[in-house]
């Protein structure tokens, strides 16, 4: 093998490693948290968000690699008045501390102050303020207050929802910024965390008996 070809089939496993999670993401707008409207009228139908069927994850990325992760416990309901999904709310809860990514040290280094301080807090939440269509079939544009950290920004981006006899679908795959939610823990010298972190979501939410 010459020494140039080689020197390539070297350096691509640190390429394939350096990659960036969030690079293909649709970057979500983020702003200053927004007020939510009134309540909806009475007679909307409720759909029940748990992770039975749902999954709600996110890929962080430093210069040498990606990791996974998920939260284990989260709950939410969407409303829907009159069947019309750009007149819905969303409110989801998310438990922080239910954080689970391999390796289990990087877990527990996630959960500490560094980044989540799951101890200070315990709990994430969103609670959508605008849903509107944004053209091809089934797309929205889905805006809301997002509490992560201690913080309250407003964030929008584009999701795919679906409302059937048997519920709501949604599924959204877009990027945020760690750093404008107060996550700004950089790394080591030598392998720095990205600071967009890519976030995904998968929703399969039942009507509520």
């Amino acid at each position: 093998m010459n020494r140039s070809i080689a020197t390539i089939a070297a350096l691509l496993p640190i390429a394939v490693a350096c990659a960036n999670p969030a690079k293909d993401k649709p970057r979500a707008a983020v702003g200053e948290a927004a007020a939510v409207p009134a309540a909806l009228a009475p007679g909307a139908t409720t759909y029940a968000i748990t992770p039975a069927g749902s999954q709600v994850a996110f890929t962080g990325a430093k210069v040498t690699g990606s990791h996974h992760g998920t939260f284990a416990r989260f709950q939410g309901t969407v409303e829907v008045p009159g069947g019309k999904l750009d007149a819905a709310r969303i409110s989801v809860e998310i438990d922080t501390a239910s954080l689970a990514i391999d390796p289990e040290k990087l877990a527990g280094h996630l959960k500490s102050p560094d980044f989540f301080d799951v101890a200070k807090f315990p709990k994430a939440t969103f609670t959508s303020t605008a849903i509107a269509p944004a053209g091809a079939p089934d797309t929205y544009t889905v805006t809301g207050n997002l509490a992560l950290h201690g913080v309250t920004k407003s964030i929008a981006f584009p999701a795919v929802v679906t409302l059937t006899d048997g519920g709501i679908k949604a599924n959204a795959a877009f990027a945020i910024n760690r750093k404008d939610f107060g996550l700004v823990y950089p790394g080591m010298p030598d392998d720095l965390i990205r600071d967009d972190v890519a976030i995904e979501f998968a929703i399969v939410a039942p009507r509520a008996m």
